[in-house]
């Protein structure tokens, strides 16, 4: 027998009723206008589809979401979910598109990116951006991409530039970045750290402008074979660790 759990990824009118459950498990809202006083209309090509009798506008549990304006199946969407969500080291839109029996790389690549877009966390943005008084954030550069060595055939594509900053003990956010200049970093580090903090970064001639914003700003030199000082205190390790990019 299957569960409830179970029909809801192969159920379109399960997957349907578990999303509104979800969403709206203190009653339908309206997503256009926040209205509450809303009828379920009715009909197949109507199903699923509620009518604000507020703003007159029509929605889905769709609306205002990462699979608005989609035809994927809703089953299938969170399936995929279900499969980004709990897949430890990751999960290919290769993959996605086996397992969901998907039509096309472009189909499973689209929900891919969709649902990392809204797994992204900002909340660091509301608290004033990561570090804060008394607290160190570290920020580094790294580039991801294979190597040369490890292709049977040709080249690798270019590695791409990743940048990562660090809330010693805390969070941490990586963005990938077109290239490693001021003019790239400056704004996304100002943006998602707080200015109290004390900024760590190695020898890079792009940070000491941005660490003059910070309250405090400490390098190490890499090139120097110089990673940590002071006691431990100035260094960027807890940035470089490679499960943060």
């Amino acid at each position: 027998m299957t569960s409830l759990s179970e029909k809801r990824f192969h159920d379109e009118d399960a997957a349907r009723e578990h999303i509104e459950a979800s969403r709206w498990s203190n009653g339908v809202v309206c997503p256009l206008c926040s209205g509450t006083n809303i009828r379920r209309m009715e009909g197949k090509t109507q199903a699923g589809m509620f009518l604000c009798n507020e703003c007159r506008g029509k929605f889905t549990c769709r609306t205002g979401t990462v699979m608005e304006r989609s035809h994927v199946p809703l089953h299938k969407w969170l399936l995929a979910i279900h499969l980004m969500a709990s897949s430890k080291k990751g999960i290919s839109a290769h993959q996605l598109m086996r397992n969901l029996d998907l039509g096309s790389y472009r189909t499973a690549w689209f929900l891919a990116h969709r649902i990392r877009e809204a797994m992204r966390d900002d909340s660091h943005k509301i608290t004033g951006g990561l570090g804060g008084n008394g607290k160190v954030v570290e920020v580094d550069e790294a580039y991801i991409g294979g190597k040369a060595k490890n292709r049977a055939f040709r080249e690798p594509a270019p590695k791409k530039a990743v940048l990562t900053l660090v809330e010693r003990e805390g969070r941490a956010a990586s963005f990938h970045v077109a290239s490693v200049t001021a003019k790239e970093v400056r704004p996304l580090i100002v943006t998602n750290a707080n200015r109290a903090s004390a900024m760590m970064t190695d020898e890079s001639v792009i940070y000491p402008k941005i660490g003059a914003e910070f309250r405090s700003h400490y390098t190490v030199n890499h090139s120097a074979n110089e990673y940590v000082r002071l006691g431990s205190f100035i260094h960027t390790n807890t940035g470089e660790c490679p499960g943060l990019c």
